[in-house]
């Protein structure tokens, strides 16, 4: 029974305790003291200067948008003239292909140009030597008229 006791003295005193501390607690917010107001006043300060932080920020924000805009349309002038510079590039080699081209099509055709007059002279010559020679064996090819007959006759 004594330990009841005991343990009933113990859960009496602890009781008291947190009841005490909960009542002391309860008072010190319920004065609102001194302590109160300049805490309100030093976060009061401190959300102004947070506020202002914030506004700052937000200004240096749009800044870096504005500054971003620009540099972003600098970009895009710049690659329209590098695309422009490419282009012509393109067409500038195009065009010195193409030249380089005709000149080589140029000689080739040059070339086949001087085989073919050589061909031409060389088949005139031969012409002319079978004409020669067609006009000759016509002229000894002719019989006499006393031959003509005895041929016709032979056949």
């Amino acid at each position: 029974m004594k330990m009841k006791g005991t343990a009933q003295k113990v859960f009496i005193v602890a009781l008291g305790v947190i009841v005490f501390v909960l009542i002391a607690g309860c008072q010190e917010s319920a004065t609102g003291g001194p302590t109160d107001a300049k805490k309100s006043r030093l976060i009061a300060a401190e959300n102004l200067e947070l506020k202002k932080e914030l506004a700052n920020r937000d200004k240096e924000i749009a800044r870096l948008k504005e500054l971003h805009s620009k540099e972003i349309k600098r970009q895009e002038g710049l690659l329209a003239k590098c695309q422009e510079e490419k282009k012509l590039q393109q067409e500038e080699k195009t065009d010195e292909n193409t030249k380089e081209q005709m000149g080589e099509l140029s000689t080739f055709i040059m070339e086949l140009s001087a085989k073919l007059q050589e061909e031409n002279e060389s088949l005139k010559v031969q012409i002319e030597n079978l004409k020669a020679e067609l006009s000759k064996g016509q002229q000894g090819d002719k019989p006499k008229q006393g031959e003509e007959s005895k041929g016709s006759e032979k056949q």
